[in-house]
C-alpha cells in the first residue's frame, strides 16, 4: 500500500515538475494522471498494486470536501454580502459549461458521423 501511494504521489510530482519546467498551461496533476495511465496500461503488476489503493481513495473522496465546507461556514458573513454576485457567477458558469459540453458533443458527433441518420441496409 505504501509503495502504491508513493507511486501515485510520484506521478503527481513528476507531472507538476514537467508542467512548471516547461511552462505548460496544463495542471501538473493532469500530466501526472497521464503518466499513471501509461504505467497502468504498461504493467499488470503496477495495476495490481495501484488499483486497490485508488479504489480505497475514491471510496473516501467525500472527506476531501470537509475542509471546503468548513471554509464556507467560516466565511458565511462575507458570502452573504456577496450572495447576488455568487449566484450570478454560478448560474452563468453553469450555463456556459452546459453549452460548451453540448458544442463539444456536437463537434465530436459530426467528426465521427454519429449524427448522420442510417439508411436501409442491404443484404
Amino acid at each position: 500500500m505504501i509503495q502504491a501511494l508513493t507511486l501515485i504521489l510520484l506521478c503527481q510530482l513528476a507531472g507538476e515538475a514537467v508542467a512548471r519546467a516547461l511552462g505548460l498551461p496544463v495542471p501538473g496533476p493532469v500530466l501526472g494522471m497521464g503518466a499513471m495511465l501509461v504505467l497502468l496500461a504498461g504493467s499488470d503488476r503496477v495495476a495490481a498494486a495501484v488499483v486497490p489503493v485508488g479504489q480505497g481513495i475514491l471510496r473516501h473522496l467525500s472527506l476531501l470536501f470537509v475542509p471546503a465546507g468548513v471554509g464556507v461556514v467560516g466565511h458565511l458573513d462575507r458570502l452573504g454580502a456577496e450572495a447576488l454576485w455568487l449566484l450570478v457567477a454560478i448560474v452563468v458558469s453553469t450555463v456556459l459549461a452546459i453549452g460548451a459540453g453540448a458544442l463539444a458533443f456536437k463537434l465530436v458527433a459530426g467528426l465521427t458521423g454519429a449524427g448522420q441518420e442510417a439508411g436501409p441496409r442491404d443484404g
